[in-house]
């Protein structure tokens, strides 16, 4: 019995915890908000990619537009659909990192000078990934690019609305995480 109370207790405590640990932005600030949402990400990097599942998407939610995280859980739910449709026969739609332009995705950032007309910010990052070193294996040349984040301000601050893959890989992204993700619900009606 004493069992049951504490996990009813942890159960009941969870949602708290979660929402103390939520990752907030200043309300002025887009180049503080890009930081909070690579906050966010980095230790994302390395699980997966592809569209981010539901307990990513919760890590994400405080730094994202709601337009960007009602976009990601309609493409998360259109995913759902053809995987049920062909029995899990095709891989996923969207695989390796969606926030970057490397598919591998990054491990370190900097936010440059943001541009903001008061409603709307760009800010340039540029995007390093260093590969871990393998026993046997002569070390990779680390990469380096950049992307456009683009913010929009509302009622919650600054939040990422926009990814614009800017790096030209042959294997990378290309155009907008938006549209990437308007071709996934689209393919999946």
């Amino acid at each position: 019995m004493k069992r049951i109370a504490l996990l009813l207790a942890l159960i009941l405590a969870a949602p708290a915890a979660a929402q103390a640990q939520a990752v907030t932005a200043p309300a002025g600030d887009p180049a503080a908000a890009t930081n909070a949402f690579y906050a966010v990400y980095g230790p994302q990097v390395g699980k997966g990619g592809g569209i981010p599942d539901t307990a990513a998407r919760l890590r994400y939610a405080a730094v994202l537009s709601p337009r960007l995280n009602k976009q990601l859980a309609d493409a998360a739910a259109a995913q759902a659909r053809l995987t049920a449709k062909v029995k899990n026969a095709v891989p996923p739609m969207l695989e390796g990192d969606i926030f970057s332009s490397l598919f591998e995705g990054a491990t370190g950032w900097k936010v440059g000078a943001c541009q903001s007309d008061g409603n709307t910010a760009r800010c340039p990052v540029t995007l390093t990934h260093v590969s871990p070193a393998i026993a046997g294996r002569p070390p990779v040349k680390p990469a380096q690019w950049n992307d456009m984040v683009l913010l929009t301000n509302g009622p919650g601050g600054w939040k990422v609305d926009d990814v614009i893959y800017d790096a030209g890989f042959a294997f990378g992204n290309t155009g907008r995480l938006s549209a990437m993700l308007r071709m996934v619900i689209a393919a999946t009606p």
